[in-house]
């Protein structure tokens, strides 16, 4: 935080001094780190709901190979783990551990696992949504930060249903597992739940594509909220304004005249 506070006095300062070209370059390179800003994304819910998997899947890498998060029939998540994006190295993903096990009771879960300290939930269940997914989303949303839920395993549901019906169409089980959701979680306090059905396994398939998309569309904002705190919510516009536009070319400063 300091040294973000120092960048911004360093532009102020040079503005006051009319020394636009220093002020160009501090605003740039404030710019430039606003991009690499940390960004921290949590992947929680109940044990064997899935959240390795989708861990693994939201980092291009699959199940059991080198770098992957590890999965298993058993709890294999027992403490917060943090997983690099390959193509955005400031995105973590982390890996949290099973809500509701012997090891994680729901109310120790959350100081367990320093919630604060994430800036996107996904919130996973693997068959329905429970009462541990509701504590984890209330207390998401009084930290007023986001958070979506991922249906998981949805290619086990589609064969499940086909085994015992072959003419089962798959459209019609995804629009009942969608309302069965939508109805659980609306008991459980959420007017319009954001819900995903996703297959780990099978990323082609339902609604993966949806749910990274949404993700991409929210991290500019993210990233902005995520700054916003580390410098204090402070308002640069009349320090900064006239800078962000800025080309410098030896000693000669040019300015546009875009508003922000």
């Amino acid at each position: 935080m300091a040294s973000v506070m120092l960048d911004v006095n360093e532009i102020k300062t040079a503005l006051e001094n009319n020394d636009l070209a220093r002020a160009a370059k501090k605003a740039l390179e404030y710019l430039d780190m606003s991009n690499n800003v940390p960004l921290n994304i949590a992947i929680t819910g109940e044990s064997g709901s899935g959240k390795s998997t989708l861990v693994n899947a939201l980092r291009g890498i699959r199940n059991k190979t080198e770098g992957a998060a590890p999965t298993g029939v058993m709890e294999t998540t027992m403490e917060p783990t943090e997983y690099l994006h390959p193509e955005h190295p400031n995105i973590k993903i982390w890996d949290l551990p099973g809500i509701g096990t012997i090891n994680f009771t729901a109310d120790k879960y959350l100081e367990y696992v320093g919630f604060q300290k994430y800036d996107f939930f996904i919130i996973v269940s693997s068959d329905r949504f429970r009462e541990n997914d509701a504590k984890l989303a209330k207390e998401i949303q009084k930290m007023k930060k986001k958070f979506c839920f991922v249906r998981s395993k949805i290619d086990h549901n589609i064969r499940d249903e086909k085994e015992e019906d072959p003419n089962t169409k798959e459209e019609d089980v995804l629009n009942i597992i969608r309302n069965n959701c939508t109805e659980e979680l609306q008991k459980l306090g959420f007017e319009s739940p954001k819900i995903f059905l996703v297959s780990g396994l099978s990323l082609h398939l339902y609604e993966f594509k949806d749910l990274w998309k949404t993700l991409e569309a929210d991290l500019p904002k993210l990233q902005r909220d995520v700054l916003s705190a580390i410098s204090y919510k402070l308002d640069l516009s009349t320090c900064i304004a006239s800078v962000l536009c800025t080309n410098v070319c030896g000693a000669k400063v040019f300015f546009c005249s875009h508003s922000y």
